[in-house]
């Protein structure tokens, strides 16, 4: 009685697998030889069944036996080659000749009636053994695919190892225990999820069994009322085994609370939402292929744009595209107002539509949740706090209302319609695949604006450092206004300083206009166009002009000198800077030198004063670093960063040596 309930099973579980198989459309050898091989098993199962076949001899048995060992054998033997191209081309293979031996030898021993019949059960224990050899062999072939055929190993495995137990154990005492047998089916049926697997598994084989998430699940819930009426009637089954008593009212009570308990949790909506999440999560194949809609995506938003609309425009295709819809909008929040700032192929917004946005920014901004226009319809529960009718979903042609949030502050929206393409539904894994694309737009879209602020601070930077300049250059200017006032009363009736006035202030008016011209042009001009000049020249009449109204008054020491090619205008500012600042270093006892010397292929300026002199960390630290002063309000901090910046534009370099207290000496290095 219970072996044929068992085989029952296992020939109905056998056959609508087989009837699964018959619904695919494009069959290879593979799904042909594995129906070959449910086939077999489900004849096989058959003619254990008494109620069929009521007295069954074995020689029957055996036959079977054999006929199912050799189906799954070939099929076996074309995995391990992953060779599913035609079936002779399986039966050519060594492997598969050597395989199918064994049991063409038992086969024959069955017709043979002479043969003892512990060399029958002796052959089957060999059958098996060739089984598990080969599937070792499989499991060691199968490289990066192991995962995929665990589940194909584990089903033939367990099957080919109970074999093994059953006819080692027949052999020994040369008869088939009826036990073993009773069992039979019930561990084929048991292992008939595995098969399965392995199929969905498999995909280079071409098998592509599909069954309904809707059958699946109400499969499953059943299978749970099945193991929990189960377990209740274990439990009243160990309480009569240990010698307890259950009264007729206490029977009554648990059944009827089982049963309440169990009603309940097969009508709770949460409950077969949460086991069809589960089973669609682990054995369905996924809506999206995730790995080529990223790369998609990414490639999609890799494109350089321009300016911030055109960032805009691509984010919102880029989701528009991620689901394949035809058109949407982007917005972005302004309290609980917004701003449309991408559209696709969409027009502007209706009042309803406005009020549709506008309360889902009211709701986005309390709680962080993909709104589906046609689920709040049907489920509004899942809604609580969208101050939106259900029935517009039906009004309006949008459907998804999408957040973009940043630093949980919310950004905007992004909303989707389907015009010509299929609607989606909202479930859990379109939910968590559009959280992954809007991590990824969000990412994009808030790059770009961040590097389009630090691109307006750079502009404001720049323009603040050009007028740092600016007011450096006026300093100069002013100094040399300073020193013909300071000179005026001396010299204003000689002809000589006349002359020199008017040349300094046309100096002085170039200068201006040049600086005038930058302030107005918003970047800093080029400056003259370098050319070939004498150093001692330029420092000659720097000292004699500018210099002269400070102590002590420099010299000049030309030991060798040629020609650099450098800006005039620009490298006087720079000795001058140097020079002014070793003249107010240096007490009006003291000296201040410049010597012009050749030095290999250079021109080399050495300025050396015998001042308070500076400490190597002030050199190291502060010298060069702009904006930092010790004059106070009297200074910029930029002449000497700006001396650095220029000479290292024309290939050289700047050294300084100082001892505190004794004086500082600064060598510049031109290429000549």
């Amino acid at each position: 009685m219970i072996a044929n309930i068992g085989f029952s099973i296992a020939s109905m579980g056998y056959l609508l697998l087989l009837l699964l198989l018959f619904t695919i459309r494009k069959k290879t050898t593979a799904t042909y030889l594995l129906i070959c091989a449910v086939v077999t098993t489900i004849v096989w199962s058959l003619q254990y069944n008494l109620w069929l076949f009521p007295s069954p001899s074995l020689a029957q048995y055996l036959f079977f036996e054999t006929i199912k060992q050799i189906s799954w054998l070939v099929f076996l033997c074309a995995a391990i080659h992953n060779q599913f191209g035609r079936f002779l081309d399986v039966l050519r293979q060594r492997s598969t000749l050597i395989a199918l031996f064994f049991p063409l030898i038992a086969m024959l021993g069955i017709f043979i009636p002479s043969i003892p019949m512990d060399w029958l059960f002796l052959l089957q224990t060999i059958l098996a053994l060739v089984m598990l050899l080969y599937i070792e062999v499989l499991i060691r072939q199968a490289g990066e695919q192991r995962w995929a055929f665990k589940p194909l190993v584990l089903y033939l495995g367990v099957i080919s190892v109970f074999d093994f137990v059953i006819y080692a154990n027949a052999t020994m005492v040369t008869y088939l225990d009826v036990n073993f047998i009773a069992a039979k089916g019930y561990i084929y049926a048991g292992l008939l999820p595995l098969l399965v697997l392995a199929t969905r598994r498999m995909q280079h084989w071409g098998i592509k069994i599909f069954i309904s998430r809707e059958i699946v699940l109400h499969s499953t819930l059943l299978t749970v009322a099945g193991l929990y009426l189960f377990v209740m009637a274990s439990a009243g089954y160990v309480i009569r085994y240990f010698g307890g008593d259950w009264s007729m009212t206490v029977q009554v009570i648990l059944l009827v609370l089982s049963l309440v308990l169990l009603g309940t949790l097969m009508l709770s909506t949460q409950f077969r939402t949460k086991m069809k999440v589960f089973i669609t999560k682990n054995f369905f194949a996924n809506q999206f292929d995730y790995r080529e809609q990223w790369i998609e995506l990414t490639n999609h938003l890799a494109v350089a744009e321009n300016t911030l609309n055109d960032v805009y425009k691509t984010a919102l295709t880029g989701l528009i595209k991620a689901v394949k819809y035809d058109a949407g909008l982007l917005v972005k929040t302004q309290g609980n107002d917004f701003t449309i700032v991408a559209q696709h192929h969409t027009s502007k917004p209706s009042s309803l539509e406005k009020d549709v946005i506008e309360q889902s920014i009211i709701f986005c901004r309390n709680k962080p949740w993909l709104i589906d226009l046609s689920e709040l319809l049907t489920r509004p529960e899942n809604y609580h706090g969208l101050a939106l009718n259900p029935q517009v979903g039906k009004l309006t042609p949008y459907q998804f209302i999408l957040p973009i949030y940043k630093e949980n502050q919310l950004w905007g929206l992004a909303i989707l319609q389907a015009d010509s393409a299929e609607k989606r539904e909202l479930n859990w894994e379109l939910r968590d695949y559009l959280n992954a694309v809007l991590a990824q737009v969000s990412n994009f879209l808030l790059h770009y604006e961040a590097a389009n602020v630090v691109a307006e601070n750079a502009q404001f930077a720049a323009f603040s450092r050009m007028s740092a300049f600016v007011v450096h250059d006026l300093k100069n200017v002013l100094a040399q206004i300073d020193m013909i006032l300071a000179n005026a009363q001396q010299h204003r009736d000689n002809p000589e300083f006349v002359d020199d006035t008017f040349e300094t202030l046309g100096h002085t008016q170039t200068r201006m206009h040049k600086m005038l011209s930058q302030l107005t042009e918003k970047q800093i001009s080029a400056e003259d166009a370098q050319q070939s000049v004498q150093l001692s020249t330029i420092l000659k009449k720097l000292i004699e002009q500018k210099c002269a109204t400070l102590t002590p008054l420099p010299q000049l020491i030309v030991l060798s000198e040629a020609e650099v090619r450098c800006s005039a205008d620009k490298i006087e500012t720079v000795f001058y800077h140097l020079i002014s600042n070793a003249q107010q270093a240096t007490s009006a006892q003291g000296s201040v030198q410049v010597t012009l010397e050749i030095k290999n292929t250079d021109m080399q300026v050495v300025l050396q004063d015998t001042g308070h002199g500076m400490s190597q960390a002030f050199i190291e630290e502060r010298l060069f670093k702009p904006f930092d002063t010790t004059k106070g309000n009297a200074g910029m901090g930029i002449g000497a960063y700006d001396a650095k910046q220029y000479i290292a534009e024309l290939g050289g370099s700047i050294k300084v040596e100082s001892i505190v207290d004794k004086g500082s000496t600064f060598t510049i290095i031109l290429p000549i």
